[in-house]
């Protein structure tokens, strides 16, 4: 049973950065949108990745840590990909082949494996919240229910940091005494080591 972790944060709050201080050989970062990262050291990096590259590389994993960097734009290039189908059913295939994703992590891949969804944010009845694809694919499916950890990259001023608990304004969660403070850095190989800690993998 692997370990899928959503981290959230509008573009710019620090979420592709907390990649900085993996070596380049631990992990495996699937880029869906964008080319480069937002930093000099050199990453194996899957350009233009879809559902059907990740679940390749995720079926037969050589690596314990992979990252899907805005993983919210797997539904969005299938939204403009089917832009012209008319009716609902492609909204519910989109929430399907997401949450499917998600399942697989769960229930097929080593313990020992983690994957991180870097996932931009929206604001929903003033709450910050996973982006999806309109009204009927959020009422399809909550994506921060699908996770057990969700950490949210924020900053004040030029402190970057992800917060670990929900202060009543967003959907963040993490297991009881999994971190000890409320804000952490923005440290993406720091709270890796703190999950395999906390899990005893």
């Amino acid at each position: 049973m692997g370990i899928p972790v959503l981290i959230l944060g509008e573009s710019g709050s620090g979420k592709t950065y907390s990649i900085k201080n993996f070596d380049a050989e631990e992990v495996g970062i699937f880029s869906v949108e964008k080319n480069r990262l937002p930093f000099r050291k050199q990453f194996k990096v899957v350009k233009n990745a879809g559902y059907p590259i990740i679940m390749k590389a995720l079926s037969a994993p050589t690596l314990k840590r992979y990252v899907i960097d805005d993983s919210q734009y797997l539904l969005v290039n299938e939204f403009f990909d089917r832009a012209k189908e008319t009716g609902y059913q492609k909204f519910t295939d989109m929430a399907l082949n997401f949450r499917n994703l998600i399942h697989y992590i769960y229930r097929e891949m080593p313990d020992d494996v983690i994957v991180y969804f870097l996932h931009h944010t929206e604001i929903d009845d003033g709450k910050v919240t996973a982006k999806t694809i309109g009204k009927m694919l959020k009422e399809k499916l909550t994506v921060e229910g699908c996770f057990d950890i969700v950490l949210m990259a924020d900053s004040e001023g030029a402190d970057h940091f992800f917060l670990t608990q929900s202060d009543g304004y967003t959907t963040c969660k993490s297991p009881e005494e999994m971190f000890e403070d409320l804000k952490i850095p923005n440290d993406l190989k720091a709270v890796d080591e703190k999950i395999r800690e906390y899990y005893q993998l």
